[in-house]
């Protein structure tokens, strides 16, 4: 009896606390469920409850890999809901912001592993789940899409191995042969883009595990060797028999408009649908084509800009692009340059690379790579994580399910246009005209994955509108960037659309920021916005709105 009162009462709480439209509200219906479970309002039981939720969320394991068969999901889901129920019971109306963003951000966390289990399902429509093999590091705080819970990240070693980096290797490479194994039970969707397209990221991994091989000390080690070669062997297999399966794959593999709008509001915090994230990519798309030719037509008694055409050159160009950023951002007063930023941006400096075999965002660089490197705004925030993370528990690390993709991409490409309008280009005016082509580049693709998303286009048409509405066919030159760009967008939704409606939502954010200023007769300076934008952390944008001006209208919308 007892259980069956608190499966109703759950049940109830949740339907309950989805209808919820205002904090007031949200404080009405904590209050309600004190019935079942004790209400607390210590911000200390979030914190201990968001570790036992990280504990929970981290699978168990079946054969020595992560465990995501349909059973163990079963068995673990009343335990998933008992966590939910305990993160709504608690009473937040006395908090701070501060402390209220917090508890917004485990709920999120919640939110993305009901979605996966209920709706997006990585470890049964998406072979790339599976990929093991990982040899850089993102560029955000997590992997950019679903990955999974034992991955090798190889960037994290140094070779030759010291005899403890050599067991950590060992026990890495043997979670992918028990992993490959369970993914030909696990997968049974039939999402025919995801399907297809993952055989290569599969195929990816068996040539690194090939080339680890040829890594310094390794072909010595029998150990070593051996695990590698299994890897190898048992990777083959998995893309042998992907193949053979994916001649029956007919499904689509969007999530649909309405799954997608409940994902970004609940999962992402990001206060839009469907239909307004098509409306504000269209409307990107057009302002940047618009403004690159008014642009090009100012220009137009200016010299061309010239591409560098060898190694040395491009050197050149790129250590005068990093003094030159690195001094407006400190000359200007843009935000406080931390000792730690140049030392990031110099590791991502880039190299030269020919003609034929430049992408979309190398073709930029080879040009004038301050765009791309304003971009890697990315890099400094990661460097402040590592150095000096976020003070509270539940902000130092990665939110989990790419949550933060409205903060992290949204900011590195809102600063692209930020920092030219405030002045870096003006001793170069036609760089101006890279930054539309890559504001255009990044609308037309997130434009692409929306209707991918919708199952009005297959990823292949979808690429057809991030290719033909990148200006100057800059996305026609190599086809890898764009197959890979709209895989990850179809397998992480809101990711393709993020790097633009995150700069949307950051512009906001300044306005309001700036609009209080103003009416409290401050000044405003734009160091005082960014300092205490990485000063919030790596959080959704919404929420750092809401931190930064006590404005929290835009909310509204989440958890409807």
């Amino acid at each position: 009896m007892k259980k069956l009162v608190l499966i109703i009462s759950i049940t109830l709480l949740l339907f309950s606390f989805i209808s919820c439209q205002t904090e007031g509200k949200k404080e009405q219906f904590q209050t309600s469920v004190a019935l079942d479970y004790p209400v607390t309002s210590d911000y200390n039981d979030l914190v201990n409850l968001f570790k036992e939720w990280r504990t929970f969320e981290t699978p168990p394991t079946r054969e020595g890999a992560p465990d995501y068969t349909v059973v163990t999901f079963k068995k673990r889901w009343p335990k998933f809901k008992q966590l939910q129920a305990k993160l709504t019971a608690i009473d937040t109306s006395g908090w701070s912001i501060n402390q209220k963003v917090d508890w917004y951000i485990v709920w999120a966390e919640m939110n993305g592993y009901d979605f996966n289990h209920r709706i997006l399902k990585p470890w049964t429509r998406d072979p790339a789940f599976y990929k093991s093999l990982w040899d850089a590091r993102s560029d955000v705080p997590a992997h950019e899409g679903p990955t999974h819970h034992r991955t090798t990240e190889l960037w994290t070693y140094s070779f030759p191995l010291s005899e403890i980096e050599k067991n950590r290797l060992l026990s890495d490479l043997k979670v992918i042969p028990p992993l490959n194994t369970q993914a030909k039970l696990n997968l049974t969707g039939n999402a025919k883009d995801l399907w297809i397209t993952g055989i290569r990221d599969i195929q990816s991994q068996s040539e690194g595990l090939k080339e680890i091989l040829n890594f310094t000390g390794i072909k010595e080690d029998v150990e070593l060797v051996t695990a590698i070669e299994k890897a190898i062997t048992s990777t083959n297999d998995l893309v042998s028999w992907l193949t053979n399966e994916a001649k029956s794959k007919t499904g689509p593999s969007g999530i649909g408009k309405e799954n997608y709008t409940w994902y970004l509001q609940n999962v992402h915090l990001v206060p839009l649908t469907w239909e307004d994230e098509v409306m504000i990519l269209k409307r990107e798309l057009a302002r940047a084509w618009s403004s690159l030719k008014l642009e090009e037509h100012r220009n137009r008694d200016l010299p061309q800009l010239l591409d560098v055409n060898s190694p040395g050159s491009y050197n050149k160009l790129a250590e005068q692009a990093t003094k030159s950023l690195m001094s407006f951002l400190e000359d200007e007063e843009i935000v406080t340059v931390k000792e730690y930023f140049e030392p990031a941006l110099r590791e991502h400096l880039g190299q030269f690379v020919p003609k034929e075999k430049r992408n979309f965002f190398l073709i930029g660089a080879h040009y004038d790579p301050r765009p791309l490197y304003s971009h890697f705004y990315h890099w400094f925030e990661l460097a402040r994580m590592d150095k000096t993370p976020h003070k509270s528990e539940i902000r130092k690390g990665p939110l989990l399910y790419n949550i933060f993709d409205s903060r992290n991409e949204g900011t590195a490409t809102a600063v692209e246009e930020m920092f030219m309008q405030a002045g870096l280009y003006d001793d170069s005016p036609r760089v101006k005209e890279i930054v539309y082509i890559m504001i255009a580049q990044r609308a037309a693709r997130g434009l692409g994955s929306l209707y991918a998303h919708a199952n009005e286009m297959t990823m292949e048409e979808a690429g057809g509108i991030h290719s033909e509405y990148t200006p100057r066919g800059w996305m026609k030159t190599e086809k890898e960037l764009l197959i890979f760009e709209q895989h990850l967008y179809l397998r992480q939704p809101g990711y393709g659309s993020s790097y633009i409606t995150g700069k949307y939502l950051l512009e906001n954010a300044l306005a309001d920021f700036a609009r209080l200023k103003e009416l409290n007769k401050e000044p405003f300076q734009i160091k005082d916005f960014f300092d205490q934008l990485n000063a919030i952390g790596n959080i959704p944008i919404s929420l750092g709105h809401w931190q930064m001006t006590g404005v929290d209208q835009h909310l509204k919308q989440i958890g409807k």
